[in-house]
């Protein structure tokens, strides 16, 4: 069995309602700061983590980057569990794309193979964050893997281990520096055995994207 611990990165000044993708400066904020301090504290009181995979986007490099102090680990780099790419529109509040861009916004809404303009779809996320599991598993069989990445590619890898149809992403509310757990067996099975746990934190919110 490979189980893989999954935090979402810590707060930063777009987290919220708006769109923030592939920004590849977006930093922790201060309090984002403090939520990666506790949520490394949660993986080094573990005890049982043996390998640190991470997002390439900064916000998720200085979450792991925590645990990797504790831990005395190496992160690596995975660029297939970054955040969705939303294109013209990251950056924007949904209500700023639905002023510009309101058949469009319909639509990736509607339908999982449209991408925003410049962006690509969720059929994309979910097809590099499939990739990017399967790395991990074949990385580090039988090992606890601490996998720090964003609130798409951690809500499409809790759905493909439910086996859960796509739309279940939309149904899922997830904190900043939140962890959820899956077990993987040789067989093919998978277990959520936790989801959005945010316990060690306070004061946390709950958002859409980032």
């Amino acid at each position: 069995m490979t189980t893989v611990v999954l935090v979402r990165h810590g707060l930063t000044r777009l987290t919220g309602p708006v769109l923030a993708g592939w920004t590849p400066d977006l930093h922790l904020d201060e309090r984002g700061e403090a939520q990666a301090v506790l949520a490394a504290a949660v993986v080094h009181a573990r005890g049982d983590v043996s390998a640190i995979v991470s997002s390439p986007l900064l916000r998720c490099r200085q979450t792991a980057a925590r645990a990797a102090a504790l831990l005395d680990l190496y992160v690596t780099v995975d660029d297939d569990l970054a955040e969705a790419g939303f294109g013209d529109w990251d950056g924007l509040t949904f209500d700023e794309v639905d002023g510009r861009w309101p058949e469009q916004l319909t639509e990736w809404l509607g339908r999982t193979d449209v991408a925003p303009p410049g962006g690509e779809s969720m059929d994309d996320v979910v097809e590099r964050t499939r990739r990017a599991r399967d790395r991990v598993l074949a990385a580090y069989p039988g090992q606890v893997v601490l996998v720090v990445a964003h609130v798409n590619p951690i809500k499409t890898l809790v759905r493909l281990a439910l086996d859960a149809p796509s739309d279940a992403i939309y149904r899922m509310a997830m904190a900043p520096a939140s962890f959820s757990e899956i077990e993987y067996y040789p067989d093919g099975t998978s277990v959520l055995r936790s989801f959005a746990v945010a316990a060690h934190l306070a004061g946390s919110t709950s958002v859409l994207g980032g």
